[in-house]
């Protein structure tokens, strides 16, 4: 006799033997023993959860021969009551049901017979009464692969059929199914069977099967199985080739090719740890294993589930599908970690396992998201946030801000300069003597206003008088004070025709008396009003000499920027420009510089990156400033002077 698989040959036989569909075995049965049986039922689930086993049960239940014993009279037909709810197993019925040979019951694959034509045969042979038992049963396994004229043929003889005659379809896919065709059956769902009831029937097939087996092995394929008991029997099937003598875990997972529930925790741990180094070899370990890192990744989603769900039931054991030895040591890993983290973790591995499922290389995709959940910043809690701010607001409100003007006891005040300032020394402050006095002086003109968005005032005292620190009023936090050392200088000197590096003065005229740098950025300015490009091309030009008569400009050979402004439309508006701040209208001369000669625009910006600088600085010395890092760890990241980011 061949071998026949453990699917097969633990097969359930009785409404009683159904694991994980107790709902199902007792609503067919107790409509057996009311005498109150549908003519067509829907039976829809997953692969393997027992949709065809339930569907012989219940033919061999309404067809079963046994005598009635306690009922009515030997020899006469019984009711379904009288008989009882379970099949015997043991008349001609039960046997050639279990066997697939009734003549009575049919068991039809919608795969292969999705045609009208099918359909109108089996509608033929319906009128004719059954050859022995008491019901004509037609089971249709995968009845959503029917064609629609099929599903159309079905509809009537479906819903009023001859009483004799019983339906029964399975499906994976019920929404396949037509909702004039669900509206017409009786629909059973079948659910997913939990792992531990898995594991439980393992262990009683390992018994009979005289296997012996541990816990890590029975586990493992319980969890392979994935809510199938076909799968698993299957499973288990495969592994017993492997030894058949005693199934041990890590046998069992380098046959499955899986990672044992161990080597995920400890890849957890490592996460959790912080420890990316210890992760990477972990996952480097189940590669030289064999592992499938796709499906280790899948279990690794559900391991931080079950982690998160451990640290927030404390008493859900029954929402943790795990043996006892699986489910302590995630209640320990958990009790170890803040829940806070555990969701921002499983949140972030469960959105990077579906790159790693689509990734060509997934151990490559798993170990880079591996490394940056180790690697994420600590949280920092609301809680403690709101504590320092209120700390960072009672200190302000305390006195410790500086208001516009300064004030006694603070910076820029009597008695306390800023920081930087020079501090006299101790003793008596030196009275200067009447020669050393200094003479009045010329009233000075007012300075420039500074270019940035916060203004400083800073005036350089005579030689003869001792420094006095400059009052400096720190403002508001959003605006924080340049130093006053810090300025743009105001003219920069034209350097001479042809000349390369440091800028020279340009010659002198009678008749044209030599101008400032200042007089150019007017001219500039006056342009750029008109043609903001063109003033974009000039401050990339070097001034190599610039009066009321002649502007010579530099550009370095082969500059695209050159031949731009060498068109009589760009002179033109150059000349009128200068026309209109000079009073007189200058030639305009080109000459070729060395590369590397500094322009108008690096100057620029050579001055914005020195001012920009100088305020960070001030910045980070505010008293504001400084309490804000202290108190909430924080840093000057931007300061805007002006316009400008």
């Amino acid at each position: 006799m061949s071998y026949v698989v453990l699917a097969r040959k633990w097969r359930p036989m009785k409404f009683r033997d159904l694991i994980g569909q107790e709902h199902v075995g007792r609503s067919l049965a107790n409509a057996i023993e009311q005498d109150r049986v549908a003519h067509a039922f829907l039976f829809t689930g997953v692969r393997g959860v027992g949709k065809t086993t339930s569907a012989r049960i219940l033919a061999k239940a309404l067809n079963c021969l046994q005598p009635a014993s306690t009922a009515g009279t030997p020899g006469t037909p019984s009711t379904n009551a009288e008989r009882g709810i379970e099949p015997c197993l043991e008349c001609a019925a039960c046997r050639e049901i279990a066997e697939g040979i009734d003549v009575d019951v049919r068991e039809i694959d919608g795969a292969s017979y999705t045609g009208v034509d099918e359909i109108r045969k089996l509608q033929e042979s319906l009128p004719y009464r059954p050859a022995r038992d008491r019901y004509k049963i037609f089971i249709v396994d995968e009845v959503h692969m029917l064609s629609q004229n099929a599903w159309n043929a079905l509809l009537k003889t479906l819903e009023e059929p001859p009483p004799h005659v019983k339906f029964i379809l399975a499906t994976t896919e019920v929404h396949k199914v037509p909702v004039t065709i669900l509206s017409r059956v009786q629909r059973f769902d079948f659910k997913m069977i939990p792992s531990r009831l898995i594991a439980e029937r393992l262990r009683g097939v390992l018994e009979a099967e005289h296997i012996a087996a541990d816990e890590r092995a029975v586990t493992l394929v319980a969890r392979e199985a994935a809510g199938s008991m076909r799968d698993a029997l299957s499973l288990l099937d495969q592994v017993i080739a492997f030894n058949p003598e005693q199934l041990l875990g890590d046998d069992v997972a380098r046959v499955l090719g899986v990672a044992g529930h161990a080597s995920l925790l400890e890849l957890a741990s490592a996460v959790l740890a912080g420890e990316p180094a210890r992760a990477l070899s972990s996952i480097a370990a189940l590669a030289q294993q064999g592992s499938d890192l796709t499906v280790a990744a899948r279990h690794l989603v559900a391991l931080f589930r079950d982690l998160v769900v451990a640290k927030l039931c404390k008493e859900g054991d029954a929402l943790l599908d795990l043996s006892d030895e699986e489910r302590r040591g995630v209640r320990a890993l958990a009790e170890r970690t803040d829940a806070q983290d555990l969701l921002r973790l499983q949140q972030g591995f469960a959105k990077g396992f579906d790159d790693i499922s689509r990734a060509a290389e997934p151990r490559t995709a798993l170990e880079m998201l591996l490394a940056r959940l180790a690697l994420r910043p600590a949280l920092l809690p609301i809680d403690t946030l709101l504590a320092r701010l209120g700390e960072l607001e009672a200190r302000l409100e305390g006195g410790k801000a500086t208001p516009p003007g300064g004030g006694p006891g603070r910076a820029g005040g009597p008695g306390n300069p800023p920081r930087g300032a020079s501090r006299p020394s101790s003793g008596p402050a030196p009275v200067p003597s009447a020669s050393s006095a200094p003479a009045p002086a010329a009233p000075t003109p007012p300075p420039a206003p500074a270019p940035a968005a916060v203004r400083a005032a800073a005036v350089a005292p005579p030689a003869a008088v001792a420094p006095v620190p400059a009052v400096i009023a720190p403002p508001p936090v959003v605006a924080v004070a340049a130093p006053a050392v810090v300025a743009a200088p105001a003219v920069v000197a034209a350097p001479a025709v042809g000349a390369v590096g440091a800028p020279a003065p340009a010659p002198q005229t009678d008749s044209a008396p030599a101008l400032d740098l200042g007089d150019w950025r007017r001219v500039l300015s006056q342009l750029e009003e008109t043609r903001p490009d063109l003033v974009a091309f000039l401050k990339h030009a070097v001034p190599l000499g610039f009066t009321s008569e002649l502007i010579t400009l530099g550009y370095e050979p082969g500059n695209a920027l050159e031949a731009s402004l060498r068109s009589a439309e760009c002179l033109r508006e150059l000349r009128s420009a200068a026309l209109k701040c000079l009073g007189r209208e200058p030639n305009v001369l080109f000459q070729a510089v060395a590369s590397g000669t500094e322009t108008l625009a690096d100057v620029d910006r050579r001055a914005r990156e020195k001012r920009r600088k100088a305020a960070v600085d001030l910045a980070q010395q505010h008293p504001s400033v400084r309490d804000a890092a202290e108190i909430l760890g924080a840093r000057v990241k931007r300061v805007e002077l002006g316009g400008e980011n």
